[in-house]
């Protein structure tokens, strides 16, 4: 079923190895070309059956893409938004597969959607080092954030925006006039083209965006920071806190907002089963919310894969990898037990959304068809991204040419064939009877950093050819 040439993952669960393996099956169904009549041409990733191709779509599927081994690109589902920018630098949220035009609605007129092309595209150089990508999109993205500050800045140097743009609608969120999900991923776009402007070694634009972030970071301290709760809010229009936890206010650790102290007042939320630490990790609303739903009804306590995977990249932002990765493993296996009803993970679907306190997909009854099963630009963020990056625990950056092997305690796992460009690397650990070693094999050179947290880390040069290493002895 699997095709031998995407990369190979090794772990003790076997269930965690085939989910893997089916999910890059299933994309192919993912994988579209408009109808003849389209005027979007080429390939792209959306959702099968939708007449409707969704900046979603673009961005968070790029973070998978990446490693198939370009089998399927990462990058012509976002140059389909590129394409379409307007002469004002307007990019819409939507747009219909047939005619290329943008589909928006009475909520959101403008077609705004949370704006996180910069940390799609800064990920994106760092699986392909394709320096010159980075020179073509900044212009782009630089259009678009203007045509954002034109058109959503206020004199309080905040976005206001309709909270359809965020993605996150729910009734306890209605009177929200500056939603600190939207204002926290304009943080995290500034923060990431000043990061492309580094690449670029432009230093005059790096530091543009840093003030443009450090503007912004200041404003959502001094308005959404409430320091009674230790918690990040939405506000209204007369700029109050409207005090309902969500998830939302995590968009701040991918945002490096908050100092160490708050950080860490909103981390052990995320660990307080009365808040978000509820069985399955994490709901969309905090447990002890009036408006909480077990059975998820949306945004009210739905557990939604790529807001899982957000808070798990915040967590990585603070060296909280102990704790990313158990909770990127407790989600899994969540999501393995809710395929289906007697346990058999060779059957039954993916979904788009979650119970938060038992195993299953989220209900909504006033809403048939939700969720959507295989709902893969989501679901596939956790059983690739997240198994790769933090439940083997490998960080990859080719242009630095580094691995960084980042785990808990030494487990029977690995990765084998992933292609770095034209490198071919397999990293696999096992216990031999000389102890722990790791096998190791690629075709040219690069780094390799194990960081066996609170134990041991070493950085070692890597040579092209086969080699392996006796743990004990580093």
């Amino acid at each position: 079923m699997v095709r031998r040439d995407f990369p190979k993952i090794h772990f003790y669960d076997q269930d965690f190895v085939d989910i893997y393996d089916k999910t890059w099956a299933w994309i192919q169904d993912c994988w579209n070309t408009g109808s003849e009549k389209s005027v979007i041409e080429g390939r792209f990733f959306s959702y099968p059956g939708s007449p409707v191709l969704h900046q979603a779509d673009a961005v968070f599927s790029s973070f998978f893409l990446v490693y198939s081994n370009r089998i399927y690109q990462a990058h012509p589902t976002l140059d389909i938004f590129y394409e379409r920018q307007e002469p004002d630098g307007a990019i819409r949220s939507a747009y219909d597969i047939e005619t290329g035009r943008p589909v928006t609605g009475p909520e959101n007129p403008e077609g705004l959607a949370l704006p996180l092309f910069s940390w799609a595209e800064y990920n994106l150089y760092h699986k392909t080092a394709n320096k010159k990508r980075v020179k073509d999109v900044i212009p782009i993205l630089q259009k678009y954030i203007n045509w954002i500050d034109a058109s959503f800045k206020q004199p309080n140097g905040l976005y206001r925006v309709p909270l359809s743009a965020t993605g996150m609608v729910s009734p306890a969120r209605e009177a929200a006039a500056y939603p600190v999900d939207f204002n926290a991923v304009m943080a995290v776009n500034v923060l990431y083209l000043s990061a492309l402007a580094d690449i670029l070694n432009d230093k005059e634009a790096s530091f543009q965006y840093k003030k443009q972030y450090f503007s912004l970071k200041t404003r959502i301290n001094d308005f959404m920071w409430d320091n009674e709760d230790g918690f990040y809010y939405d506000i209204d229009e007369h700029e109050q806190k409207i005090k309902v936890k969500t998830l939302a206010g995590y968009w701040v650790l991918l945002a490096e907002i908050p100092n160490d102290d708050k950080a860490e007042r909103l981390i052990q939320k995320l660990q307080d089963p009365a808040l978000f630490g509820s069985p399955h990790p994490f709901p969309s609303m905090a447990v002890n919310e009036p408006a909480f739903c077990e059975e998820g009804s949306g945004f009210q306590g739905s557990v939604y894969p790529h807001l899982t995977f957000m808070v798990i990249k915040g967590l990585e932002r603070y060296q909280r990898w102990d704790f990313a990765r158990e909770c990127a493993t407790r989600h899994l296996y969540f999501v393995l037990d809710s395929m289906s009803p007697d346990g058999n993970h060779h059957k039954g679907n993916l979904w788009e959304a979650y119970l938060p306190l038992r195993e299953g997909p989220a209900q909504w009854p006033d809403h048939p068809g939700y969720p959507r099963p295989q709902y893969l630009t989501y679901d596939a963020l956790s059983t690739i991204s997240l198994t790769i990056e933090n439940v083997v625990g490998l960080f990859i950056s080719l242009p630095r040419k580094t691995v960084d092997w980042i785990i808990p305690n030494l487990e029977i796992m690995g990765i084998e064939n992933l292609s770095l460009k034209k490198n071919m690397i397999t990293i696999l650990s096992n216990r031999s009877g000389r102890g722990w070693e790791i096998h190791m094999e690629s075709e040219k050179l690069y780094y390799f950093t194990i960081n066996i947290l609170g134990k041991k880390k070493k950085t070692l040069p890597i040579p092209s050819g086969k080699c392996s290493m006796l743990i004990d002895k580093l």
